[in-house]
Formats: structure tokens, sequence, C-alpha cells
């Protein structure tokens, strides 16, 4: 597989064309910018492929003149003070630079401390590392972000840690003194874009595609994979390949042996119809490595052609290979208002759909969400509201390792499967000044007596207890409720540097078990993306 990436990269730094676009330093969504400017109507932006292309980003939401406008004007007049200070509130703290290439260095540190009120449970987090980036004329970028980390977690993460053996979003784990973990990761990439219509990317990260809060498709709540893709923007058009590989932890392995791989590879066809619509297409299937009857598998080459459809060339193959399918759209009502919304198809057979009996295989998921800006007249005020559905045994396949999942967790929703959720957020902006509010409600079914009810996306959908009769929310009842309130201040724009402090209240119950959580927190950290604990 890492033999076919570079053999892709290798032809597309081949083509000799006028360069554009540079890959945007992807950065946590509620500090990076307002989300207002890339919703504007009439605007050719596609909002839906995260992270972004810079230029795009600076045409859309002018981030050089915001960059300029957050400065702070150091008190020294010159010298070393007021280089310093420029340092830390101003700029990256190391640049080199001319007018054909540009190298940034930057430190990565997260310090958290947290107190669970409630259960006299103390958690905190070291981070340290470093970020370097940078470009080699107006073609050619890099970056690459290195993270050592040991930590401890309250009570609800810690669980789910030791369930599925990885740190949530951040890979596996060592032990570190008693109830510590030791635990570190490496991302990067390297991007060429030969003209204004093309974008090759190689590299070892996320991807996001939605207007949401959550993806249905595709998201970003998992440990970084390796991935080829490829961005192909014409007029109003932008189609996205990506190939890549991922892990599976599930089951057990001996000695030095490797964790048994599978592969994935996804079309996305993203449009902006009208000045106020956009729609995406999405496709994707999921294959194992090794097959029982042949052996070895590998990346298999009929799924590389980047303009066909999936589940045609699925069914011409004779293959049991997780192929999975999709719709997202955005709308946007007025100047300051966009409702977005997506659909999954994992299965579907519209007989069963009307005959009433509620089959098992229509695997579906749904979300409508909206997000309003400048709330009330209030500028930089925001609020979005977002709801997601997803049927029992979405995501999961057959054989287990062609489930839609890495490294123990799902390529989609964080909680898998078998679900009702309601996400609420109201954000303000002031200055370097931000204000976060998050509440949460979900609803979902766990499983229970050993029976799998279809929340476990890791788990074979051939072990369910029944085919007809299948409700959302089946198995054991579980309510959710999650709500934060964050203030942060942002010490250095450049790479996201924050200070940050709040409150987190969590309760989870059934006919089993009631957790609740009153947790305070403090941390100093360059918040350069979103892990996400709210499950």
């Amino acid at each position: 597989m890492h033999k076919l990436f570079v053999m892709l990269l290798l032809g597309a730094l081949s083509c000799i064309v006028q360069g554009q676009p540079l890959i945007q330093r992807s950065t946590h969504p509620d500090y990076f910018f307002n989300e207002k400017y890339i919703y504007f109507p009439g605007l050719n932006f596609h909002t839906s492929v995260r992270p972004y292309l810079s230029d795009e980003i600076k045409k859309a939401a002018g981030t050089d003149t915001i960059y300029a406008a957050s400065l702070i004007t150091p008190p020294y007049a010159s010298g070393t003070k007021r280089w310093l200070w420029n340092k830390l509130f101003n700029e990256d703290l190391i640049t080199l630079k001319n007018e054909d290439y540009k190298f940034v260095f930057n430190p990565l540190i997260n310090f958290e401390l947290a107190n669970d009120f409630n259960n006299s449970d103390k958690a905190w987090v070291n981070t340290r590392g470093f970020m370097a980036e940078g470009n080699i004329g107006s073609r050619f970028a890099f970056a690459t972000r290195f993270y050592e980390n040991q930590a401890t977690f309250v009570d609800y993460i810690d669980k789910e840690i030791r369930r599925t053996k990885v740190i949530p979003g951040q890979g596996s784990y060592k032990g570190f003194n008693q109830n510590g973990y030791d635990f570190s990761r490496v991302e990067g990439y390297i991007s060429y874009s030969p003209d204004k219509y093309f974008n090759f990317r190689f590299g070892h990260g996320r991807n996001f595609w939605g207007d949401g809060y959550r993806s249905l498709i595709l998201s970003d709540v998992h440990f970084p994979y390796p991935y080829f893709m490829i961005n192909t923007t014409i007029w109003r058009i932008r189609y996205v390949n990506l190939y890549a590989e991922f892990m599976d932890k599930t089951r057990p392995r001996h000695g030095d042996q490797i964790y048994q791989k599978k592969y994935g590879t996804f079309h996305y066809l993203t449009m902006n119809l009208t000045s106020r619509l956009k729609v995406g297409l999405f496709e994707a299937i999921i294959w194992k490595a090794s097959d029982s009857t042949s052996g070895f598998r590998g990346f298999d080459f009929n799924y590389l052609n980047p303009v066909i459809f999936y589940r045609p060339v699925e069914f011409s193959l004779g293959s049991p290979d997780n192929a999975l399918m999709g719709v997202n759209a955005s709308y946007t009502l007025g100047q300051k208002t966009t409702l977005y919304g997506q659909v999954l198809l994992d299965e579907l057979k519209v007989k069963e759909v009307f005959s009433g009996k509620k089959w098992w295989g229509n695997k579906q998921a749904v979300q409508l969400g909206i997000k309003s800006f400048d709330v009330l007249g209030v500028n930089n005020l925001s609020l979005q509201v977002e709801y997601n559905y997803i049927r029992p045994y979405t995501y999961s396949h057959g054989e287990s390792i062609q489930n839609y999942g890495h490294y123990n967790q799902p390529l989609a929703h964080p909680l898998g499967a078998n679900l009702r959720e309601i996400l609420g957020f109201l954000k303000y902006r002031q200055e370097r000044w931000f204000f976060n509010y998050q509440i949460q409600f979900v609803k979902y079914g766990a499983d229970t007596n050993h029976l799998n009810y279809g929340k476990d996306i890791f788990r074979s959908y051939n072990d369910r207890p029944f085919d007809y009769g299948i409700k959302t929310g089946q198995g054991l009842s579980t309510t959710l409720w999650r709500q934060e309130f964050r203030i942060s201040w942002m010490i250095n724009p450049n790479y996201n540097f924050l200070f940050s402090t709040g409150i987190m209240w969590r309760s989870m119950s059934n006919i089993k078990e009631t957790q609740k959580l009153m947790m305070g927190f403090v941390s100093l950290s360059t918040a350069l993306e979103k892990l996400y604990y709210d499950f």
C-alpha cells in the first residue's frame, strides 16, 4: 500500500504546469476563523471538504486582515523585549523565508488540570511536541507534528480507554505510574498543487467531509491513518479521491505481529449548484487486506479508478466488501443562516423499507442541522443546532474487520450506531476572547446480555438476535446528557496558543448504572485540533 501511495505521488509530481494553492493549517474549529464568511451566499466555496486550502480561506474570510487586526501592539519600541513580546503574542517562534521558500517551527503543548467534584476524581494532561511546516515555491507544501503525552483521565473516559485499548483520537498507549497513560502521535503531509485545478496530498492524518459538528460519512474522531488524496476543482465542482489504509485492533496478535490491515477508497463530489445550494455525493468501500481463500489480497486495483461508482464494481467482482453511499447538502437562507444535512446508506432495500416490518438490513443514518451567525444582530455570536439519527447495525459488517472503523474507533460518529442525538452550540468571540457553550442529549441502545443490538460497529451484524422489529434505541436504553461551558483567551493566533478554563457536566443513566460528573478544568494549550470526549 505504501508503495502504491509513493507511485501515485511521484506521478502527480511529474506534472509541469503553473502552481497554486497550498494546504491550510488545520486548526481547532472553534478558534480558527468565523464560519459566517465561507457560507456567504454567492461565494464559490466548498464548505464540506476539510481541511481547507489556504488561498481559498484568504479570499473568503480575509484571514490576513483578521490576523492583522488581532495583533497586540508591543509596549516596547525596540530591542529584546519587543522581540520577545512579538514571539509570545503575535508571531511564529521560528520563521525562515525568502521569495522561494518558507519554513515555520512552533512548539506544541497541552497542560491541563481537571477535577471531578462529584467523585473526588482528578485528571491531568502533559503534552509536549513541535510542529514544522512550510512551502517550497508556490506548488509544494509540507507539515509535520509530533506529540508526546502523559495523562490521566476522569472515570468515564478511563473506562472507554480500557474497553477500546486506545486513547480517543490518539492511539495506543503504555501504562504510566499506577493509573496513567503514556502515548505519542505523529501527523503530517506533503502537498503538491500543479495548477489551480489539482491538489495532490500524501499524508498521515485525518479528513472531515460535511458541514456539521459530526459527520456521518467521514469524520475526524479517530487516530490518524496513511492516505493519498487528489482534489480536482473545476468551475463550481470539486471532486475528491481518497485512498487510505486502516488498522484493525479488535483481533488478537502474537509477539511482533502487526495488527490486521484493511483499505478504504472514497469518492466525494461536491457541487455549488446555485449561489446558495451546495450538494455533495459520497461513496466508499472498505475491504480487508487478507482473504481467507487466496491469502494476502492487498490493495485491490479494481477500486483505484477515480471516476467509477463502487457499488456496481463491487457487484461485478462478486465481492463481499463493505460499500456505503451518501449525500451531503447545505442551503443558505438570507445572509447569515445555513441549513445542512446528510444521508448515509449502508444498505437499503426499498421493498423492506415500505413493508413496515423494520428489517435489520435497512442501515441508514440522517443528519439535520442549522447554523446562524450574528444572532439577534450581535456581531460574532453564532448558534448551531444539530440532530443525528443512526439505525442499528449501520457501519458494521458480517466480517467485523470490514466495519467502517479504524484503530478501534468509528470513522463516523464516535458513539457508533443505534442512536438519536441532539447537539446545541452557542459561541461568541470578541477580539481574542472566546466563549463556547455546548449541550448534548443522546438516546442510544447499548448491547446487553451478550447480545448485539447494533450499537457497536466492531461486532459482526451476523450476531444480531432477530431480523425484523429492529428499532433505533433497542437493547439497553441509555440516556446521555452533557453540557460544557468554556472561556478562552488567545495568547498567540499563529498556532492557536490558548489559555482556557471552564466546567463540564455529564450524566449517563440506564437501568444498570448511573454516572454523574461535574468537572472544572484549566488548560494552557496549542489547540490545533478537536479531541472528542463528548460520548
